[in-house]
């Protein structure tokens, strides 16, 4: 490469990365602001009062344990079911897995937006409208194909002899997929729950139609009471709203660095 194209392309990665960059400094800035407005600056005060704030509002709190718990119950009900359907599509020869694997795919394709309305009717008539218990439910059965498709794409990638290895001892099919499968495909089941996790905690369509009390709205739906409730925009509390409704994702990212970086340990199991 040249150096004039060195120097573009270098040039047009760091305008992409102030693009990125300046929305975050005004987050952060914001959140310490007592009086922030909508262009970036450094306060001339830091302060906590946004946050306390947010924090001292019994609702916000409320709504942060509702995300957790529609996030968290869908992540986890979504990795088990992927991992226990995945195991056939990978390992068994089925007339109809093609079939099943691009139906799973032509469901992914769906747009949300398009489905909410009979979901909505269904939901209205079976009364289970403003239920947090069949929001989560639905919010599963909308993740399942994808997280289906991406954790069969991890199971054909470990070697069919290390299982016939674990049958020659006498264990059973879930005794393989604990003992053998699970341990090497644990950086997938992460993808797959950091995946499931973060949609459902950034999901904002789905509870603003199912759920209509204001006890019951996750997050992502209360962070809406900052813009213009009173007539104008708290920008200080929003920052501060937000910044603490980053914290999950980014905690869960930290974590599952440990895992996901040592990759797939194939190469130790098959020796």
């Amino acid at each position: 490469m040249k150096k004039n194209e060195k120097t573009s392309a270098t040039v047009a990665l760091v305008i992409v990365g102030v693009l990125f960059l300046w929305p975050l400094l005004w987050l952060v800035f914001a959140s310490f602001d007592a009086g922030a407005p909508l262009s970036v600056r450094i306060p001339e005060t830091f302060t906590f009062d946004n946050y306390a704030k947010v924090l001292s509002d019994p609702m916000n709190i409320k709504s942060f344990a509702n995300s957790f718990i529609i996030a968290f119950t869908q992540a986890t009900i979504v990795l088990i079911v992927s991992v226990l359907a995945a195991y056939p599509l990978s390992r068994y020869h089925l007339k109809y897995n093609n079939t099943i694997l691009y139906s799973m795919l032509f469901l992914t394709g769906l747009p949300i937006t398009a489905i909410m309305v009979p979901v909505y009717i269904l939901f209205f008539q079976l009364k289970f409208t403003n239920s947090i218990l069949a929001t989560t439910f639905f919010l599963i059965a909308s993740a399942l194909p994808y997280s289906i498709w991406m954790m069969k794409n991890f199971m054909d990638d470990v070697p069919v002899t290390l299982e016939e290895a674990a049958w020659m001892e006498g264990a059973g099919t879930l005794t393989t997929i604990k003992k053998v499968i699970l341990p090497l495909i644990m950086p997938g089941m992460f993808v797959v729950f950091i995946f499931t996790f973060s949609g459902s905690w950034g999901n904002f369509f789905v509870p603003f139609i199912l759920l209509n009390s204001a006890d019951k709205m996750p997050a992502a739906v209360r962070i809406y009471q900052f813009f213009g409730s009173y007539g104008s925009v708290a920008y200080g509390e929003l920052a501060a709203f937000s910044m603490l409704y980053t914290l999950p994702i980014g905690l869960l990212y930290i974590i599952s660095q440990k895992f996901m970086s040592n990759g797939f340990a194939l190469g130790g199991a098959i020796k």
